[in-house]
């Protein structure tokens, strides 16, 4: 009689809950994506002086995979591929989200389109909570009427680089705490939580207590020490806090980042991040992130702007202490997967352009059975940022332009650097992969969706008439001038915010930079600038 009244007791208190056994035994999933930082800024993957001891711990406990890729070299395209498990130029996210000025010049929607697939929205359909803290990105501070992340699938968020007027806004170092709060209130519930840290990306905004742990290195050190450490940091508290509330043995914890590192600046100069932030760091001086030896950084389709670390703790599954050298992971596959190890039933109307790899999570050898794409429109800077497409397809990775003019090709067991390009003695394979390339290309959206883009009016340069016979003449010599006086920190690059202190009290700066700007990459070269042929 007892038992019977200690199971119908538990029924009832299960139904009340809404949770059944089986709900409370689906793994809680954190996804930890960092930003900018590199394949080398960990210690457990031999960095020189960088210590990374939670992450470390992290590997300790479970896999570090070896080969995860990224889908963009750079933030808003990278994170919409991991949120929709579509690749980012399916819905014309191809860089990172601007203003809509800027978005509209370069072809792309102002956010990602909130009627897109995504992993919380699937997850909350089966009864996880869901929760995003930290970066978004997945419009701009400018934009006016962009979705909130509720629309995308989330019950809570507190993000930075939102939409504009966003309420829920969150502090550069609040990620791990609000995370650790949400943890706490929803232990007793299956939970799904991004955890988007700022670090390694610009503005370098170190805590005083890891500055005063770096004090002993050179300037420029000890601020990405520091950077690194607050990072390492806020996986330190996430891991404690899921020790201290019973939950870590039932918790996939998963830490990435969503691109390479970015390149350093020749000399340091003081910067802000967006008007409404108005928070003031270290520029990218400081930004001294290490590839591990791939070739490329932040911006470059090769290894080093999109392969990132990818390590993963899941007690009982992953193999702890383990490396796996073999498994092709991306950011596309995160979400079949993690959908697997939720049990959660895919619609049949959902075509991810991953693959469910969750075995691979589980110890064993998986051969990927999909090839990978990349897109990339932004800069064109050499010698690494010439790719425009490539394609890996097995052990060979192609790098193209658009028109197949320039090809390199590399074998990416034997050569993860990329530093013998192998198309000269294997032609055929040049021409497969550069078919595989075309013809996805040819799937993709010509246009974002016009739902996309924000209402909001979009400021023109007004068109002046001038005196007749007095037409002004700016010549070469005059820019090159203005351009030599404007670069401030003698860099030879020119940023919108050099651009504007050169003309200060003039109107439209921002959309002459815009026209002056080429490539949308967001700063000029001389050539850009110099050889344009009107003011």
């Amino acid at each position: 009689m007892k038992l019977f009244i200690t199971l119908i007791t538990g029924l009832l208190l299960s139904s009340l809950s809404g949770l059944t056994a089986a709900d409370k035994n689906r793994p809680n999933i954190i996804f930890i994506f960092a930003d900018d930082w590199g394949w080398g800024d960990l210690s457990c993957h031999g960095h020189e002086w960088l210590e990374t001891p939670n992450i470390d711990r992290l590997a300790s406990e479970g896999t570090d995979f070896l080969q995860f890729n990224v889908l963009n070299p750079v933030c808003s395209p990278s994170r919409a591929a991991a949120l929709t498990g579509q690749y980012p130029a399916r819905f014309s996210v191809h860089q990172h989200f601007a203003s809509p000025q800027s978005n509209r010049a370069r072809n792309m929607p102002d956010w990602l389109d909130s009627e897109a697939p995504t992993l919380p929205r699937f997850l909350k359909d089966s009864g996880y909570r869901t929760a995003h803290f930290g970066k978004w990105h997945l419009t701009n501070a400018e934009t006016e009427g962009a979705p909130l992340p509720e629309a995308y699938g989330y019950d809570e968020s507190a993000v930075f680089n939102g939409g504009h007027g966003w309420e829920k806004s969150a502090g550069l170092h609040e990620t791990a705490p609000n995370t650790a709060a949400f943890i706490k209130a929803n232990k007793d519930n299956p939970f799904f939580i991004n955890v988007w840290i700022h670090e390694s990306h610009t503005p370098h905004v170190p805590t005083p207590e890891s500055m005063e742990r770096w004090k002993h290195l050179d300037k420029r050190k000890q601020i990405y020490s520091a950077v690194i450490t607050d990072g390492d940091n806020d996986v330190g508290i996430i891991l404690d806090t899921l020790k201290e509330e019973g939950l870590e043995e039932n918790t996939i914890v998963m830490f990435s980042s969503d691109n390479g590192p970015e390149w350093a600046a020749a000399k340091p100069r003081a910067m802000k991040t967006d008007k409404d932030a108005q928070v003031t760091g270290y520029d990218t001086y400081y930004s001294i992130g290490d590839t591990g030896g791939l070739r490329g950084l932040k911006r470059s389709l090769f290894e080093g702007g999109v392969r990132v670390p990818f390590i993963v703790r899941w007690p009982g599954k992953t193999p702890p202490g383990s490396k796996n050298d073999t498994t092709v992971l991306t950011a596309v596959d995160l979400l079949p997967t993690l959908c697997a190890a939720a049990g959660v039933t895919l619609p049949d109307d959902y075509h991810s352009d991953g693959e469910n790899l969750l075995s691979a999570f589980n110890g064993k050898t998986v051969t990927r059975t999909r090839p990978i794409f990349w897109e990339w429109r932004g800069t064109k800077k050499v010698p690494d940022y010439w790719p425009r497409l490539a394609v890996r397809d097995g052990d060979w990775k192609l790098a193209m332009t658009t028109d197949g003019k320039r090809t390199e090709l590399y074998h990416m067991i034997k050569d993860r650097e990329e530093s013998t390009n192998a198309a000269a003695e294997n032609p055929e394979t040049v021409a497969r992969l550069s078919k595989m390339a075309r013809d996805w290309k040819a799937t993709l959206p010509v246009k974002p969706k016009s739902d996309c883009l924000s209402k909001q009016a979009i400021k023109k340069a007004p068109v002046k008439k001038k005196p007749a016979g007095k037409a002004a003449v700016v010549t070469p010599g005059m820019r090159a001038n203005a351009y030599a006086r404007w670069d401030t920190n003698k860099d030879k690059i020119l940023t919108l915010e050099e651009y504007q202190a050169g003309l200060k009290g003039q109107e439209n700066i921002e959309s002459r930079f815009n026209r002056f700007d080429r490539n949308n990459d967001g700063q000029l070269t001389r050539e850009e600038f110099v050889d344009q042929h009107s003011n």
